[in-house]
């Protein structure tokens, strides 16, 4: 029996544009499991690195970002900034954000103390603060920013005490006129000398990383284009030997 292929132009478009969507897809799939192994390097080589001193020199977030750092100053402690919707382990909180200037220049540097629970009863009402006094040094891990949540109306104007769904280094820098660093740091141990709020928790979720799940998305699509090829070929033979 001679084996025919029968073409029909309609079910080769369909298959074309399956798999020409599910390769685009597949490829998207693969850069951000890429974007996401490099993350993953930079944050390994972050953790080794010796801890980097900020001082008043201006710099760019991406270098720095995911750097252990080291900062001398003191904080601004008419600036505090409560992040809401910041949830831990099962409790309603805030990420406290503040300012901190740097030792010996008008730089500052937006730090994310860390958690501080909310009042169950009042939603508006603000935790005791305890805020250490004069020079103190600070160790924590630079990031872009303190992390977003979901927000439908625009970003409110940051007044100090302001309880706000997210903040940023340069809105904070508008709105206060304060000279800031473009990035934030997440203080992981108590400010020295001196000790620290101690109702703050600073026990900062990692990033996500998934590169899994991406990997696995990208397999997917690319194996749907793959059957989309397959059931075309078998098809069209099945056409020709019915003819």
């Amino acid at each position: 029996m001679v084996m025919a292929f029968r073409f029909k132009l309609i079910p080769f478009v369909a298959t074309a544009l399956v798999v020409t969507l599910g390769i685009q897809l597949g490829n998207w799939q693969t850069r951000r499991a890429e974007q996401k192994i490099a993350l993953q390097q930079k944050l390994s080589l972050g953790a080794q690195a010796a801890p980097l001193t900020l001082n008043g020199v201006p710099l760019a977030a991406d270098a720095v970002a995911w750097r252990r750092v080291m900062l001398s100053g003191e904080f601004v402690r008419g600036w505090p900034v409560y992040l809401d919707n910041r949830p831990y382990q099962g409790r309603a909180g805030f990420y406290l954000l503040m300012p901190f200037k740097l030792a010996g220049s008008n730089m500052h540097v937006l730090v994310a103390r860390g958690w501080l629970p909310r009042d169950p009863q009042v939603r508006d009402k603000l935790p005791p603060l305890q805020t250490p006094e004069g020079t103190v040094t600070l160790q924590g891990v630079a990031r872009h920013d303190a992390g977003h949540v979901m927000e439908l109306a625009a970003t409110p104007t940051l007044t100090p005490n302001a309880i706000v769904q997210n903040a940023d280094p340069l809105q904070l820098a508008k709105d206060s006129g304060l000279t800031m660093q473009p990035f934030v740091v997440e203080q992981s141990a108590p400010a020295q000398p001196g000790g620290d709020d101690v109702q703050l928790v600073r026990d900062w979720p990692a990033p996500s990383l998934g590169v899994e799940k991406h990997q696995g998305y990208a397999f997917q699509w690319y194996a749907l284009s793959a059957m989309a090829v397959v059931f075309f070929v078998v098809n069209g033979f099945r056409r020709g030997k019915t003819k």
